[in-house]
């Protein structure tokens, strides 16, 4: 496994200090993208989804126009291969139709309701304009906002999306969004990412990790796919060999009301070239908490709450 290749020579100053003026001006798109990362990042989680239904255009619309960091959606694929953002591995709870979203074609997708659910369940949010939202394919919402956004994409539930990295790769490099330094690409699944760098070693990669207790020993926190060992563990060792393939991390900080993560985890992170990112945050007291910590960047359904602490 290799570092990115952009990100070996960034790294060793990661949060050091900012670069020069001539340094900044020589810089590509995709390394200016790697250097913004030493910023703090403000990622609309599914777009602004506490105020619209997630993963349709009115969400994004909404994050983009509060001029959010990045658009976070998650890629899966349909029955005729097209990639689709959709989060959940079932259809059910955000549309009005059933079953496995990878069992039906764009077609059959297309003709569902991804809104209505939003306004029944949020009565003082609901708008008229929701109902009858329809999934969104990954080129429509490239077509829709282009380069002048950037999207933290994640590959979802890979085992159940076969060709789905393929698929991902070719839409990326159709659209120019690589290079361009417009995506970051996300997984819980090491092997997703590695598959990735295959394709193309040249889109940054972030590594998803959900810390929570063992069942065997309950005071003793474990990761979910065992990338790494618990924040008790875990060393500069474990950190770099993530930072072999990765540009940062997503982290969960809390498990059932207790946090799982801590200062030191951020900065031992950092001070081994690796951004820290944590999803989902919300209420803007663990918002500040988390900003006070240290940490590079949150995922949240409320960006709006968010960019007012960091204005």
């Amino acid at each position: 496994m290799q570092r990115h290749p952009l990100f070996t020579a960034m790294s060793l100053g990661l949060f050091a200090g900012a670069a020069t003026t001539t340094a900044l001006a020589d810089m590509s798109p995709l390394e200016q993208q790697l250097k913004d990362l030493e910023s703090f990042q403000v990622i609309a989680h599914r777009g602004a989804s506490g105020h619209a239904p997630e993963s349709t255009m009115a969400a994004y619309e909404l994050a983009h126009e509060w001029n959010v960091d990045y658009l976070e959606l998650d890629a899966q694929i349909t029955a005729d291969g097209e990639v689709v953002v959709f989060h959940d591995d079932a259809i059910d709870r955000t549309s009005n139709g059933e079953g496995k979203i990878n069992d039906f074609t764009l077609e059959e997708l297309k003709a569902l309701d991804t809104g209505t659910w939003f306004n029944e369940a949020n009565a003082d949010k609901a708008d008229a304009d929701f109902a009858g939202a329809q999934i969104l394919t990954l080129d429509e919402l490239f077509e829709r906002f282009g380069h002048n956004a950037r999207y933290y994409i994640e590959t979802k539930s890979p085992q159940l999306n076969p060709g789905l990295e393929e698929a991902l790769v070719k839409t990326l490099e159709e659209h120019d969004m690589v290079e361009s330094g417009r995506v970051l690409v996300q997984s819980f699944e090491q092997e997703s990412l590695l598959k990735v760098q295959e394709l193309n070693d040249d889109i940054p990669l972030i590594q998803l990790v959900w810390y929570y207790p063992s069942e065997e020993d309950e005071s003793r926190l474990v990761e979910w796919t065992g990338v790494t060992p618990g924040p008790a563990e875990i060393n500069d060792e474990d950190f770099q060999a993530v930072a072999e393939y990765a540009s940062g991390i997503g982290t969960n900080y809390i498990y059932e009301g207790q946090e799982v993560i801590d200062a030191n985890f951020i900065r031992q992170a950092n001070e081994n070239g690796l951004p820290v990112h944590v999803y989902t945050v919300n209420e803007a007291d663990e918002m500040e908490r988390l900003m006070e910590m240290g940490a590079n960047g949150l995922f949240t359904n409320y960006p709006d709450r968010l960019l007012k602490l960091v204005e």
